[in-house]
């Protein structure tokens, strides 16, 4: 970093000019129409049928979302329990496969 004042970079401020040919921002002539059409034929009405398939795009998209979230979470547990078992298996155990605490029906 260089401390002496002498010796720092000019600082001038450089104004800019608006580009020849330019139009003016405010009170000039209107500007020339846009190369672009408009938007206006991709505009449409909210009819019932649109509106209709709409919601049930949405639901669809919520119920996989929800499927999604439910798969991954069933996917956890059992990488959970894998890897219990795997490190009762690591440690020397004999018996780690699980054991249901259920009673048989009679």
């Amino acid at each position: 970093m260089n401390a002496d004042p002498s010796r720092a970079p000019d600082r001038t401020v450089v104004p800019f000019r608006p580009r020849p040919g330019a139009p003016p921002r405010a009170g000039g002539p209107p500007s020339p129409p846009s190369p672009v059409e408009g938007l206006e034929r991709y505009e449409g009405g909210e009819d019932d049928a649109s509106y209709r398939h709409r919601m049930w795009v949405n639901l669809a998209a919520f119920a996989f979302t929800v499927l999604l979230a439910g798969a991954g979470i069933w996917l956890a547990l059992q990488l959970s329990e894998i890897r219990k078992t795997q490190d009762c298996f690591l440690s020397g155990r004999r018996n780690c496969a699980p054991i249901n605490d259920q009673a048989l029906p009679r």
